[in-house]
């Protein structure tokens, strides 16, 4: 067990990627809300960052059976496994629901960049403010 107060962000981040690389679970000991410790084995597939500048690691939970986000700096301690993943996952998609299907590292960044820079509202051409 790695507990992630010994250890950088960085060294927790990279355990993590290889993890989804690798498919492989990982337990986690996660604080909540309440501040209640729980054990979870959970099967990681996405870490994003969300508005307000968290980390959070997107996986499947076994424990819930389904998608769940956990922060990273609430992340107390964490094994990483050689067990296989056993859920299936979400598909990722487009706000209109469209499947997006990623084939390589390059199209994986230029979504993530996409995704930083996008405005957070439609802008058409009837808004003339926002024009150079």
């Amino acid at each position: 067990m790695k507990n992630t107060a010994t250890q950088s962000s960085t060294k927790t981040l990279a355990d993590l990627y290889r993890a989804i690389d690798r498919q492989h679970a990982v337990t986690i000991t996660y604080l909540d809300e309440n501040g209640d410790e729980t054990l979870r084995t959970i099967e990681p597939y996405d870490i994003r960052t969300t508005k307000s500048g968290r980390i959070e690691v997107r996986a499947m939970c076994r424990l819930r059976g389904e998608a769940r986000g956990f922060l990273l700096h609430r992340i107390v301690a964490y094994t990483c496994h050689r067990i296989a993943f056993v859920l299936d996952r979400p598909e990722a998609t487009t706000p209109a629901g469209h499947v997006i299907v990623v084939r390589s590292a390059a199209q994986v960044i230029a979504r993530e960049l996409g995704r930083d820079y996008l405005p957070a509202r439609r802008i058409d051409q009837t808004q003339t403010s926002l024009a150079a």
